[in-house]
């Protein structure tokens, strides 16, 4: 069952995938968590590393990187519903930083993975890919939210002059 945040987000936004976000007419209302895309993808992020460590007994073993591993991916995802709870897009932004830094920290654990031999180089690259796929949508998330607090600010300046 999801649960429905008590408050919404209006975002103007054709999806959220990586490339620059585009103003459109279409204003889509997010009400739940599980409607942002970047979520989504950590959230399969999240299930790519516990699969990757439960199939390598050396990696479950390896107490230190595999929790470093795990915490990393959810973080990632974690941050973005902590962010999108808050009231503003200013706090909602440090979190998508968060996320994108988890995300970052997560594909260099990877490396020593690698590295061990915990992973084969086609697992690796697939959780790099989705890792780098959450963080260009976390950044291009941020840039949209900018960009929308910049556009109410100089409304809001229009409006006062007048």
């Amino acid at each position: 069952m999801s649960r429905i945040s008590p408050f919404f987000r209006k975002l103007t936004i054709e999806d959220v995938t990586p490339g620059q976000y585009k103003q459109t007419r279409h204003t889509m209302k997010i009400h739940r968590l599980e409607d942002l895309q970047c979520w989504q993808e950590a959230r399969k992020l999240v299930n790519m590393v516990y699969e990757a460590i439960a199939h390598s007994p050396a990696f479950e073993r390896d107490i230190r990187l595999r929790d470093q591993c795990k915490g990393a991916a959810i973080s990632t995802m974690g941050a973005i519903p902590e962010g999108f709870s808050r009231r503003s897009n200013k706090e909602f932004i440090q979190y998508l930083f968060i996320s994108l830094s988890s995300g970052a920290e997560l594909q260099s654990h990877f490396y020593v993975a690698l590295d061990q031999k915990y992973v084969s180089r086609e697992t690796f690259d697939q959780i790099y890919q989705q890792a780098d796929k959450v963080g260009k949508m976390d950044s291009n998330l941020i840039t949209y939210l900018r960009e929308s607090d910049r556009r109410s600010t100089e409304t809001k300046k229009t409006k006062k002059t007048k």
